[in-house]
């Protein structure tokens, strides 16, 4: 199969969340998380926003989630590209 549906936790905590606003920031849209307070995401929607970017510390943070889960994704990101090619 093609598709292996995922969390919405897992896509944020990946930095893949992070990335994704960071692209449409310039278009002033996000994707929208509402979180409780125990981390459980009981929301999740795209909206228009008046702000453009993130903090130093969102970006560090960002920077780092998204290079960890390459680091333990890239074999098979890196494994699927080439069946893509090959077709």
């Amino acid at each position: 199969m093609n598709i292996d549906q995922k969390s919405w936790k897992e896509f944020k905590d990946s930095g893949l969340l992070w990335w994704t606003n960071r692209i449409l920031h310039t278009f002033g849209w996000a994707i929208v998380f509402e979180v409780e307070v125990d981390g459980e995401i009981t929301n999740v929607y795209p909206a228009r926003v008046k702000f453009r970017g993130f903090s130093e510390e969102s970006e560090e943070r960002g920077f780092s989630n998204l290079s960890n889960y390459l680091k333990e994704n890239i074999s098979e990101i890196n494994n699927e590209a080439k069946i893509t090619e090959e077709k």
